[in-house]
């Protein structure tokens, strides 16, 4: 099956989590709303699957929980929404309450907070190889080769980077309630010989401590970058500065966010900026290239 032929297969992405390991950031906006190069996640997720011809309320779902408001407000009509009550259902969970919307389609799932980028290909043809050649029956996971092959929750010596494909056959047999894929789905599915892990040969970050959030972020920038709503009159050096934000001091290998403000007398260095308040400092990150 190639993107192209992706026939009846649907997206959902999963955006409902609380982002735990990102507060205080995600005091403010649900995870897969942060801007990672003045995209957001969640943005970044949607044109993956629409560079794959997957695009719309009938082919793509996003599922929301912590702060689902925002969630729901910024997706719009771009996709169907699942709003679950209550706590967020998991990875499984939030696949099995689509059931009704999926209706007998495979799945191909991807989390929000997942960062890729292929400096060979686009966003969307650089997963296609998850869905070429697929049989319909195997589970298909993207990955990366881990640097402990042997680690817990790797998958045939290779880490998760985001996305995978699921039958229907699976889909249809989850059960509702909290529950998620690595034991409901990739582990069974691995133990009877029916999951292969499609390597994903750029860079990955799964974004969810601040160290990984402003690594992605830098990435995306690939050296300065400045909205052009932005005003700087300090100075920008190897960061992301949102729009509206304005920065009168000095940012150094650092992201502030839209709206946010720098005063004249501060200095930031590697860490992400929040309103006018809020600053949250990055420790060492763990790409995977």
């Amino acid at each position: 099956m190639s993107p192209a032929g992706a026939g009846d297969v649907c997206a959902v992405v999963l955006a409902a989590g609380e982002g735990t390991r990102l507060r205080p950031l995600t005091e403010r906006l649900p995870k897969a709303l942060c801007p990672v190069g003045n995209v957001t996640l969640l943005d970044r997720a949607l044109a993956r699957l629409a560079g794959l011809g997957l695009a719309g309320p009938d082919r793509v779902a996003v599922n929301a929980c912590y702060l689902a408001g925002q969630v729901v407000a910024h997706v719009g009509d771009r996709a169907h929404l699942s709003v679950e009550p209550g706590d967020p259902l998991g990875t499984a969970g939030g696949v099995a309450n689509l059931r009704d919307w999926i209706a007998g389609r495979p799945v191909l799932v991807g989390n929000a907070d997942a960062y890729l980028a292929d400096p060979a290909a686009a966003p969307g043809p650089d997963i296609a190889a998850l869905l070429a050649g697929w049989d319909g029956h195997e589970v298909r996971l993207l990955g990366q080769p881990a640097a402990d092959p042997s680690a817990p929750g790797t998958f045939d010596g290779h880490a998760f980077t985001g996305f995978s494909l699921l039958p229907w056959r699976l889909v249809q047999d989850l059960p509702p309630g909290f529950g998620d894929l690595v034991r409901a789905v990739w582990r069974p599915a691995e133990a009877d010989g029916a999951l292969t892990v499609v390597p994903f040969p750029g860079t990955f970050y799964d974004t969810g401590t601040p160290a990984d959030y402003l690594a992605a972020n830098l990435h995306a920038a690939g050296g300065n970058l400045v909205d052009p709503a932005a005003t700087v009159t300090g100075r920008s050096r190897d960061s992301v500065v949102g729009a509206g934000a304005t920065v009168r001091g000095e940012v150094v290998r650092s992201v502030v966010w839209p709206g946010a403000s720098v005063a004249a007398d501060e200095r930031l260095y590697e860490v992400i900026r929040a309103g006018d308040d809020l600053t949250v400092p990055a420790a060492r990150s763990s790409a995977r290239i």
